[in-house]
């Protein structure tokens, strides 16, 4: 016999059993005559009592020692699986001499586990700054753009860069309600229009300070350029100046400009100049930068675009059978609205929603009855997904919201 003695706990295993696996540790350590690579194998070995030591978890070893006395390795489900991987691959025993039930339920564990640990480092890495304030060390005005970071990026370092964070918050949700504001009837009038403008020149102005802070604070320009936010601060600004430039291209000629305002809503400019103050609206992405639930929403997306995928994939069938169905029933009648597929899209996409606002209605019992299967099928279809995008949507924000507070 063998004597083995794991953490302090002692095994005896013959030595004809372990030589039918000469490829594992033990069974090399039964098959070797040079005491040098027995050695090798073990962490220490007793002399007085014939004892191979190792250093290694007790309660995992019983598995592998029942393994050496039945050939089968069992699994237990309250087992750590990154320990349990560690400690075979020590022992040299591959995962293929467990049960097939046991393995497919451990492989799924253990993938499970590694998704876990990856869905926790990207919410980690959702909290952390792109910059951290070590690298400003021993650089061009390091003390005064680590300064500015802290005020830009780090709003719970001072009451100042809480003070901007809230500032920032607010000069969004003022520029949005000017926005909105601007395309009021009674708020076209001199008056308004002025108040209008200066309310977006302060509001461009903050938002130009703000990004030329984050660009001095920055340590690498290119990393800068590359984070969505940075994009979404550029595309908030970037509107504004684009229509002074357009509204100056040629200031000597005034009777020019009036011919333009005049005839602002069908010209090409005009329309350009509408598209670009449309694009104001993507400044409420900026308050993504200091709430929580927006960026959990976010990581839920991301983290969920292939059911989000399915999902788009199975009301596109949905709507393309339905709507050949009900086309087929109701071309026929006099007067229908369903004359070909692609003009029964929308009714069948409605009904696939079940929000049904009417305006297409089947008339036969026939097409009733493609409605009523279209609607039902919508209702299974949407009730499918909701329960899995909020249940990641709750656990995701209660996560970075733990780790928010620990920062």
């Amino acid at each position: 016999l063998l004597n083995i003695n794991v953490g302090g706990k002692l095994f005896q295993i013959a030595y004809k059993v372990l030589a039918q696996y000469p490829v594992t540790r033990l069974g090399k350590l039964a098959l070797y005559t040079d005491p040098v690579k027995k050695l090798q194998l073990c962490d220490d070995y007793l002399v007085q009592k014939n004892e191979y030591f190792f250093d290694r978890d007790p309660s995992i070893f019983h598995y592998i020692f029942h393994f050496y006395r039945s050939g089968v390795l069992w699994i237990m489900d309250e087992m750590c699986p990154s320990n349990f991987v560690e400690e075979i691959e020590y022992w040299g025993i591959h995962l293929k001499y467990s049960q097939r039930c046991c393995r497919i339920l451990f492989e799924e564990k253990r993938d499970e586990l590694s998704e876990y640990l990856k869905i926790e480092k990207e919410l980690e890495a959702e909290l952390e700054p792109l910059e951290s304030g070590a690298q400003f060390d021993g650089k061009f005005l390091g003390r005064f753009r680590k300064m500015v970071w802290n005020l830009i990026e780090n709003p719970y370092s001072s009451v100042p860069a809480k003070i901007i964070a809230v500032m920032s918050s607010f000069f969004v949700l003022i520029s949005i309600v000017g926005m909105t504001l601007s395309t009021v009837e009674e708020m076209k009038n001199k008056t308004g229009k002025m108040w209008m403008e200066q309310m977006e020149m302060i509001c461009a102005i903050f938002f130009t300070s703000e990004y030329i802070m984050r660009l001095i604070s920055s340590s690498s320009f290119k990393n800068f350029l590359r984070a969505a936010f940075n994009a979404i601060d550029l595309v908030a600004i970037l509107p504004f100046y684009i229509q002074i430039l357009f509204e100056n291209l040629d200031d000597g000629d005034m009777q020019y400009h009036e011919e333009l305002h005049k005839v602002e809503n069908v010209s090409k400019l005009g329309k350009v100049l509408k598209l670009i103050k449309l694009m104001r609206i993507f400044r409420i992405l900026k308050l993504a930068r200091h709430s929580t639930g927006l960026r959990a929403f976010s990581f839920t997306m991301r983290q969920c675009y292939q059911q989000v995928c399915c999902l788009l994939l199975f009301i596109a069938m949905g709507v393309f059978t339905f709507s050949a169905l009900i086309h087929s029933v109701e071309h026929d009648v006099p007067g229908t609205d369903f004359t070909s597929i692609p003009c029964a899209w929308w009714w069948a996409a409605v009904s696939l929603s079940t929000v049904g606002y009417g305006d297409t209605v089947p008339d036969t019992i026939l097409g009733r009855l493609v409605a009523f299967v279209c609607i039902s099928f919508g209702i299974i279809l949407n009730g499918m997904p909701i329960s899995i995008l909020y249940n990641k949507f709750s656990d995701y924000y209660a996560k970075l919201k733990a780790h928010e507070m620990s920062q």
